[in-house]
């Protein structure tokens, strides 16, 4: 259970990090840029728009629904008791009843997650495959090359620019994260400065 714990820490610091990210961070991560409108989802869906440089409308959807589900069970669990080997370090600070309520929806939105992440694994075999267009690269390492003349009609400008991260750009991402890191296990409790 400690391994369980240290990973939701992780994935907590992860969720942070991308919503703050989705501020500050390169263009296309900044969620003023990549959130769909009804329009440009329905353009996408019609095939009248590209998929460009950043998340394309449903992969948009996706990041969202991924933040917000991990969120909510990285969250959840912090308030979790199973009564024999693990009690997360803000559960003592609640009533027995919230404990049972966040444990239970901890409990059902792993499923939600589990469904969540096939869901994802097949989008991105179904570009990779039937599409022919490699996104799991652009997905790790956050570079993505888009050919103007196939994908660039119906685009938004911002999504035209380039999407290549500097050094610069990949130290303050990282250190933002440790950061994000630190300063939740200290807010936890976890660690002490």
């Amino acid at each position: 259970m400690q391994w369980h714990a240290y990973f939701g820490y992780a994935a907590l610091s992860l969720v942070l990090f991308r919503v703050l990210w989705g501020f500050i961070g390169a263009v296309h991560s900044r969620f003023a840029t990549f959130v769909p409108s009804p329009q440009r989802l329905i353009a996408y869906l019609r095939g009248k728009e590209g998929s460009g440089l950043g998340h394309n409308p449903l992969g948009s959807l996706s990041v969202i629904a991924l933040l917000l589900v991990v969120g909510i069970q990285a969250g959840t669990g912090l308030f979790t008791d199973d009564d024999i080997a693990f009690q997360g370090p803000l559960a003592k600070y609640v009533s027995n009843a919230t404990v049972s309520l966040l444990g239970s929806i901890h409990a059902l939105n792993s499923n939600i997650l589990f469904g969540l992440i096939g869901l994802h694994l097949l989008a991105i075999a179904y570009y990779q495959w039937i599409k022919r267009e490699s996104i799991l690269m652009p997905m790790i390492q956050g570079d993505k090359e888009v050919d103007v003349e196939r994908d660039g009609s119906g685009l938004p400008a911002s999504a035209l620019h380039a999407s290549k991260d500097g050094a610069l750009q990949r130290l303050t991402a990282f250190v933002l994260l440790c950061a994000i890191a630190l300063l939740l296990l200290y807010a936890l409790g976890i660690i002490s400065f």
